[in-house]
């Protein structure tokens, strides 16, 4: 299980971290919004107040957090896609415009001829929650308000058979935190990996619903330590 820091509260950071972080969003927290023109139609797309508010506060946090850690003005951050490693088309991982493999990018107290690690970042907001994952190496998270039973029962089938196995066998109101621990645990790695919900990793993914997540191969998993209603999941590869 990891924790998470803050936003607003914990100091931001002042270089690429070596380790994997994340950061929970819950508001601004005192900032302003900071988006960029597609952001900011994005934010307007939102009916729900609540769901506006939350995209605003997570773009703005991904920013001045990623922009803590290069020495740049939140703003100067620009996003591109990487590659669809499926199909080959721009809607893969979401990366630093310019950033590959081996990018350096140099926080404010890194020495003169030294390298910050590589930042690879992920973002995942729901529900009046939002969580940002960084890490030297690709890195997906996501969180999730718990479904209810209907809605698992409805959807479980969406999951590897020996998943649905194993829910199948828990008291019905045990299966929503089960079945939602095991949808963020896919989700997120499969956001690491670039493929997304679309390229059909999500049936074949084993990831499990028990209080471990079950290894993947070149992939670390980790449960995310969210409030009481959500669960969430950081996969960083190895």
């Amino acid at each position: 299980m990891i924790d998470t820091s803050p936003f607003g509260t914990a100091p931001l950071p002042t270089a690429p971290p070596k380790d994997p972080e994340v950061w929970a969003v819950r508001g601004l927290a005192g900032y302003a919004p900071v988006l960029d023109a597609h952001e900011h139609r994005r934010a307007a797309a939102f009916r729900r107040e609540a769901d506006h508010e939350i995209y605003v506060a997570a773009h703005t946090a991904l920013r001045v957090v990623i922009g803590a850690c290069l020495g740049e003005d939140p703003l100067a951050v620009r996003f591109t896609r990487e590659d669809c490693p499926g199909c080959g088309g721009p809607h893969g991982r979401p990366a630093l415009a310019g950033a590959d493999e081996g990018h350096e990018a140099a926080g404010p107290q890194a020495r003169p001829g030294s390298a910050a690690p590589p930042l690879h970042f992920s973002l995942s907001h729901t529900h009046g929650l939002a969580l940002i994952a960084l890490a030297p190496t690709p890195v997906g998270v996501d969180i999730e308000a718990l479904p209810g039973v209907r809605t698992v029962a409805d959807v479980a089938s969406t999951l590897h058979p020996d998943e649905r196995g194993f829910l199948a066998q828990l008291p019905a109101q045990e299966r929503p935190f089960a079945f939602a621990r095991c949808w963020t645990r896919k989700e997120a790695y499969l956001k690491g990996t670039g493929e997304g919900l679309g390229g059909g990793g999500f049936a074949r993914t084993v990831v499990g619903a028990a209080a471990h997540p079950l290894p993947v191969p070149g992939w670390t998993l980790t449960d995310v330590r969210v409030p009481h209603g959500y669960a969430a999941a950081v996969a960083v590869r190895d």
